[in-house]
C-alpha cells in the first residue's frame, strides 16, 4: 500500500472519505457522513426506526458479509498464518457469503418494501448493490439464487446515480 494512502488512513484499509480536514474510515461512518452532507435525501432512513434498520444493516454487512466473508475469501492472510489452510479459509468464506446473501434475501422478502429499509433509497442499499455485484464477480448466480436481493439489485442499477458511478468507476480502472 503506498505510504501517501497510509498517511491518509494509517489502517491501511479502505473504504476512506475525506471531506475538508477530516478523514473519515469505515463504511457505517461514511454514510453518515455523506447523509449529513445532503439531510433532505435521508440517505439513513426517513425516521428514527428506518435509522436504526439502516446502522443495523450496515454493520452486518460490515462485519460479517465484508469482513468475514469477502475477507477470508480474498485475504486468508488476514485470519491465518498458514498458507496451506488458505484453501480451508476461502471455502468457509465463501459458505458465509452464500449464508449472508440467503440471510439478506430473506430480510428484502420479509420486508416487502420497495428498498431495504422502507420506501426509499438509503445509503444500505447503496452498500448491498456493491455486495450484490461481488458475488458475480465470483461467480455466484445471483438471480436465480437470491431473487428478492436480485429484484432489489435491478431496481438500483436502473438508477441514474448508479449508472453514472458504473461508468465513472470504469474509467478509473
Amino acid at each position: 500500500m503506498p505510504e501517501e494512502f497510509a498517511r491518509l488512513n494509517p489502517k491501511r484499509k479502505v473504504p476512506v472519505l475525506a471531506v475538508g480536514d477530516q478523514v473519515i474510515t469505515e463504511m457505517p461512518a461514511i454514510l453518515t457522513a455523506i447523509s449529513a452532507l445532503s439531510p433532505d435525501r435521508k440517505l439513513m432512513g426517513k425516521d428514527t426506526s428506518e435509522t436504526v434498520r439502516a446502522y443495523e444493516w450496515l454493520n452486518y454487512l460490515s462485519g460479517t458479509l465484508h469482513g468475514q466473508g469477502y475477507g477470508g475469501l480474498w485475504r486468508p492472510g488476514r485470519f491465518v498464518n498458514n498458507a496451506s489452510v488458505y484453501p480451508d479459509v476461502k471455502e468457509k468464506a465463501r459458505q458465509t457469503i452464500k449464508n449472508c446473501y440467503t440471510f439478506i434475501d430473506g430480510k428484502l422478502k420479509e420486508a416487502n418494501t420497495a428498498y431495504s429499509v422502507g420506501d426509499s433509497f438509503t445509503g444500505v442499499d447503496a452498500f448491498l448493490l456493491v455486495f450484490y455485484l461481488w458475488g458475480i464477480r465470483i461467480k455466484i448466480d445471483m438471480d436465480a439464487g437470491y431473487p428478492s436481493y436480485a429484484a432489489l439489485a435491478h431496481r438500483l442499477l436502473e438508477r441514474e446515480s448508479v449508472i453514472v458511478a458504473r461508468k465513472v468507476h470504469v474509467r478509473m480502472t
